[in-house]
């Protein structure tokens, strides 16, 4: 039964009015009472400034307690948020700008001439990380006690589950990026599902690190907090010792990998300090398996990894109760179908272990690209299925593994190689951190096997160290032509390994 976003909000406020809902590191406090008061005062807002349902709100602002206002008046006003991350530069930000078509901007106050001077956004305010910003000046002068004829907010009970809730672009890796629609019943499902599926209740308190303007930090974190009914610490950057000190204080935590590995060079972090703690989330990028296995030996605690993207939120999970397996992300999620097809056939594979195309069915499926048909045409099936771009297996246990993308898959002499496979044996060597594979073109082979590492600190391995080690556990067609050492692994900003700039780097490797 769909359950619309806005009414979590008013269930708060007739429930449990004084339950806390979001707290501060500087000691502001927003109970459920508040959080309905104060984002009704920016619906009332943004609706003055001509925001009616299905309008787009382009939000450029660095995280704060205002910005989770801000979502929260969006979902309540029926209008699409559309996040913008803050590192994008200009011409990236006037792209996302003139093809959402948002009818307000908002954006940091140091922006405000920059944004106005695009001349493509027929309202631009502003929110600053501290202080008010013109948005909440205009909130504030709404408050019935300041403005007694002002009209008092209320939700439109027309919205229907279809309708558009944001709009988040993807990383566009591969060329211009897309705006994938997500509806309310797309944030409402998968909302409830996770806060089912990871035993959510009032008891909760989340540890908030993730970025406002990605999926994992907005819809897996936030809107599952109000989806329960449960609270939430909002810290505006990830810290390590802050972190550590505040799981004294918490029961949940959200993370992606490189968090973790963080957290395990932290002196102070061990089973005393996460004693509190009731769970462990990580997602975003692919957890190694030892940082899995060096986090558990620490803390006691077992790592939830889960799989999700920009354009189906979660899709699977390790489950709460029972095996959380390294390495792979677990079953399906209630509701949601997962499939392994033959990238180049398009046939179901049933097979345990078959490595192919993994396809998504279900109700946190997006509703497509905005303004782009034909990329929507292309990325689903005739029977409607979703093709993530992934590719992966399902093993007899029903636990998905993720092997890595379709485009990164190398072939090389006429063979199929998986980056996957060949880092997970590269990771295994002694003295190696971390590693990824690709293929960059070869005047023989097609593509080559190519590998870039990571030693721990201190390790004095080689190249032809690391090659021996793995000789007998690879195919020779499987072996790296190169091991490249470098000091870090270029990554976006949710810790995911930009592979497209690693094969753009050592493009003429081989190739003179």
């Amino acid at each position: 039964m769909f359950v619309d976003p806005s009414e979590w909000i008013e269930r708060g406020v007739r429930e449990y009015p004084d339950r806390l809902f979001m707290r501060t590191p500087a000691g502001q406090e927003w109970n459920y009472a508040d959080l309905y008061d104060e984002s009704g005062l920016v619906a009332v807002a943004l609706r003055d400034l001509g925001v009616v349902p299905g309008d787009r709100v382009a939000v450029r602002v660095e995280k704060s307690a205002q910005a989770v206002l801000l979502y929260v008046a969006c979902l309540r006003l029926g209008a699409a948020f559309v996040p913008v991350n803050t590192a994008y530069s200009i011409a990236e930000v006037e792209y996302f700008l003139r093809d959402s078509k948002p009818r307000v901007a908002v954006v940091d106050p140091a922006e405000l001439a920059t944004i106005e001077a695009l001349d493509l956004v027929e309202h631009v305010v502003t929110m600053p990380a501290e202080g008010r910003g013109t948005l909440m000046d205009r909130a504030w002068r709404s408050d019935p006690e300041l403005s007694p004829d002002t009209p008092p907010f209320e939700a439109p009970r027309d919205l229907a589950p279809n309708s558009l809730a944001a709009i988040v672009y993807t990383s566009g890796t591969t060329g211009r990026s897309k705006g994938a629609m997500l509806t309310r019943e797309n944030l409402a499902s998968n909302a409830t599902t996770l806060a089912e599926s990871w035993r959510f209740s009032s008891d909760d308190i989340l540890l908030h690190v993730l970025p406002l303007f990605h999926v994992h930090g907005l819809f897996a974190a936030l809107t599952t907090v109000l989806a329960s009914g449960s609270s939430l610490v909002l810290i505006p950057k990830f810290d390590v010792a802050q972190v550590v000190e505040y799981f004294g204080d918490v029961t949940v935590f959200m993370g992606v990998p490189t968090h973790y590995t963080r957290l395990l060079q932290e002196a102070g972090l061990n089973r005393e300090a996460t004693g509190r703690m009731r769970l462990f989330v990580s997602g975003s990028a692919p957890l190694l398996a030892e940082t899995h296995e060096e986090f558990s030996r620490r803390t006691g605690h077992h790592i939830l990894e889960r799989y999700g993207m920009t354009e189906t939120l979660m899709n699977t999970s390790n489950p709460y109760w029972g095996a959380r397996v390294p390495g792979s992300v677990g079953p399906p999620l209630p509701g949601v179908e997962v499939r392994v097809t033959n990238p180049e056939t398009g046939a179901i594979q049933s097979t345990p272990d078959a490595i192919g195309s993994l396809e998504i069915k279900g109700p946190n499926v997006f509703a497509g690209y905005w303004q782009d048909e034909e990329k929507t045409r292309k990325e689903f099936t005739a029977d409607g299925w979703f093709k993530t771009g992934d590719l992966g297996k399902i093993d007899s246990k029903g636990y998905v593994h993720i092997v890595g993308r379709i485009k990164d898959l190398v072939i090389s002499g006429g063979y199929n190689v998986y980056p996957k496979e060949v880092e997970s044996e590269l990771d295994a060597v002694p003295g190696v951190a971390e590693s990824a594979v690709f293929g960059v073109p070869h005047p023989d082979f097609g593509e080559a096997v190519t590998a870039v590492v990571v030693l721990q600190p201190g390790a004095q391995v080689s190249e032809s160290d690391i090659l021996n080690a793995v000789r007998s556990r690879l195919a020779r067609y499987k072996l790296p032509k190169r091991i490249l050492l470098v000091a870090e692994l270029p990554r976006n900003t949710m810790g995911k390994v930009q592979k497209n700039v690693l094969r753009a780097t050592h493009d003429s490797l081989y190739v003179k």
